[in-house]
This record gives C-alpha cells, structure tokens and sequence, in this order.
C-alpha cells in the first residue's frame, strides 16, 4: 500500500492512498488540476481513480470536486447527509449523476482489494467521518477535523502502521492570536480541531512496535507551524502512558502545499 498527503490545511485538503490495483483520494478540497498534477507525479491517471473518500462538506475538503467529478466521474463515497450538504454548495456546481455511493460509519465496505472503515468524529458538519483503509496486511488512516476523541476513536485506529493526524494548533497561539473569542470557542471546542498536545495523546494511545509512520496535518496557518507540531506531538508521546518515546518512530509534518513523500506499507 502507498499513501502520501498531497494537501493538507486549513486552504486545502487532498491524501492519496493505494495499492498496486485500487487507487483512492480521501476529500478533493484542492483544485482538480492539482489533484491530477499530483496524481501524474505518482504515476496514476484521474481514470484509474476508484472512488474519493469525503470526509466532510467544509469548503477545504471538497472545493475541487465538482470540476474533478465532472471530468472524470470518479464515485463518490461520503455520508448521506454529507452529500446533501455537498449538493447545496452552489461554487460546486451540478455533479454528475449516478456518482453517488452512501457510507455508513461502522459499517465496513470494499473497494477493489481495499477494505474501507468508515467511523463517526466530533466535528461541526452534518455527519462527518474519518476513514481508516486496509489491504494485504497494511492499514492507514486519514483522521482530521476533530474537536475531541474517546475510546471509540483507539479502537478504530488500534494496529496500524501510518495515519496521517490533526494537529491543528498550539492552544497558546490560538488564545493570545487575533481570532474572534466566538472563533476561538469553535476551534477549540468539542466539534472543532484537534491541539498539538490532544494529537500527542491520541498518537501514544495508538503506537505499537510494528508502527511505522505518523503524518502531522490539518496545521492551522495562523495558530501552529511546523515545528512546534512536531516537538509537541513528541513530547506529549514521551510525556503519555506508554512503553514509548517520540523518537521511536517516524513522525513528518505534512505541508499544505507540496506533497509529502510516498510511505510504503
């Protein structure tokens, strides 16, 4: 399996994820030529794309669908209630008909040899849902736009080798930075974004000897950078209840711009 964030922030989102048969994008909120610029860089034409996985209705996870649909009527996989929201956003424009195919959270299903895991978040959107994608062994996940996790979350993300995360902010940043109070409330509230330090926490309530890599994403431009992301999500795994360190693996900051590098699993 090989699995790359091509975008990933507050201006965009777009993760690749496949195998040598079955190739996915988890949300489209790039515009379609960089989706396909992207998908030429990692040798796979719009054509072979077997379904875009929508996480949720907001803006920067579903801005370039409608052209990218249009073009290459690729399915379209995502909540019924996501897609009615998708279908009022008038910038979109009409989709095409017969693309739609209804996911259910905590009900598995198949895409080519992909098994697909669908399970609730806690975001402000009509029912969002983050994904976890397994094949031939390998897993990965695409967890983002969260305000909290539970037990619920683990245990859909338990044995996995790469995820690619939230770390939307530095709640110190994002108290003291110019954002409205109601704005601030949003973010950091139940229904918001995932901290660096609540990403921390969840990344060591999930690491296991046989994990391989973890993708720091959803930054926020004006509340987070790079760097603070990546040495707060360590600290926080050295700092948790587990038999780890942050060192003992592999964590990347994805940018919002450029793709990451290809994980294979």
């Amino acid at each position: 399996m090989r699995f790359a964030s091509i975008a990933s922030g507050s201006s965009g989102n777009c993760v690749y994820i496949g195998t040598e048969n079955t190739h996915l994008l988890v949300d489209a909120g790039i515009s379609a030529r960089r989706i396909e610029k992207s998908l030429s860089e990692l040798g796979i034409r719009p054509s072979e794309l077997s379904g875009i996985l929508i996480t949720h209705e907001h803006s920067d996870h579903v801005s370039g669908l409608g052209v990218f649909s249009r073009r290459n009527e690729i399915p379209i996989y995502t909540t019924r209630e996501t897609f009615g929201e998708i279908c009022r956003i008038r910038s979109l424009g009409e989709l095409p008909d017969g693309l739609y195919r209804e996911v259910v959270p905590d009900e598995p299903f198949s895409i080519g040899d992909m098994r697909i895991s669908p399970f609730s978040i806690d975001h402000d959107a009509a029912n969002p849902c983050a994904y976890r994608v397994d094949s031939d062994g390998a897993s990965a996940a695409v967890v983002t736009d969260l305000g909290n996790y539970s037990q619920y979350t683990v245990g859909h993300l338990l044995g996995l080798d790469a995820i690619l995360l939230e770390a939307n902010h530095d709640v110190h940043m994002l108290e003291a930075g110019p954002y409205p109070y109601y704005l601030k409330q949003r973010i950091m509230g139940n229904r918001g974004h995932l901290s660096n330090d609540s990403a921390g926490r969840l990344l060591g309530d999930i690491l296991h000897d046989r994990f391989k890599k973890a993708l720091l994403g959803h930054l926020s431009k004006e509340n987070n950078y790079a760097d603070l992301a990546y040495e707060t999500v360590r600290l926080e795994v050295t700092m948790g209840e587990n038999a780890y360190r942050g060192s003992d693996f592999d964590i990347a900051v994805a940018d919002r711009s450029q793709m990451s590098e290809v994980i294979h699993i």
